[in-house]
């Protein structure tokens, strides 16, 4: 078994979390094909699996940074939902200096804002994916092989 065998058994909860997660990224700022990109940069650790009542499932979130670019190239071909309205930003001119600044990751405002957006609906994911491990009664058996593991 991998390293992290706990992960492979909780596949058809994160299955059925992740379709009744649509919505929630329908509402967010990022396209449903950022967060499918978003998702690849997440590794899940479950964090005091010694003690499943008060252990936490966390995502690192670590790698995220490894596909911000893309989630910016996407975001510019309109495959994304920040707006200069809904970051905080003001509107760019779209230059050459922004689009040379934007290829060497120094974009500022709207690329922290798509960040911070990610992280965001990742907590979020997280904390409804634990709960859904909590009700079906599988939580204390998931710890138990993230210990093993």
């Amino acid at each position: 078994m991998s390293e992290n065998a706990w992960v492979d058994q909780i596949a058809a909860e994160r299955m059925q979390t992740d379709q009744e997660f649509t919505e929630e990224v329908a509402t967010s700022p990022l396209s449903s094909q950022q967060w499918g990109l978003v998702m690849t940069a997440v590794e899940f650790q479950i964090d005091g699996a010694a003690q499943p009542e008060t252990a936490q499932l966390v995502a690192d979130t670590g790698k995220l940074s490894s596909v911000m670019p893309e989630l910016r190239r996407m975001e510019d071909r309109g495959g994304g939902g920040i707006s200069a309205d809904n970051a905080g930003t003001a509107a760019s001119s779209g230059g050459l200096l922004d689009g040379i600044k934007g290829a060497l990751g120094l974009g500022g405002g709207q690329s922290d804002a798509l960040q911070a957006a990610a992280e965001e609906l990742v907590g979020k994911y997280t904390d409804r994916l634990q709960s859904r491990l909590d009700e079906r009664g599988r939580w204390a058996e998931v710890c138990e092989q993230a210990q093993e593991s």
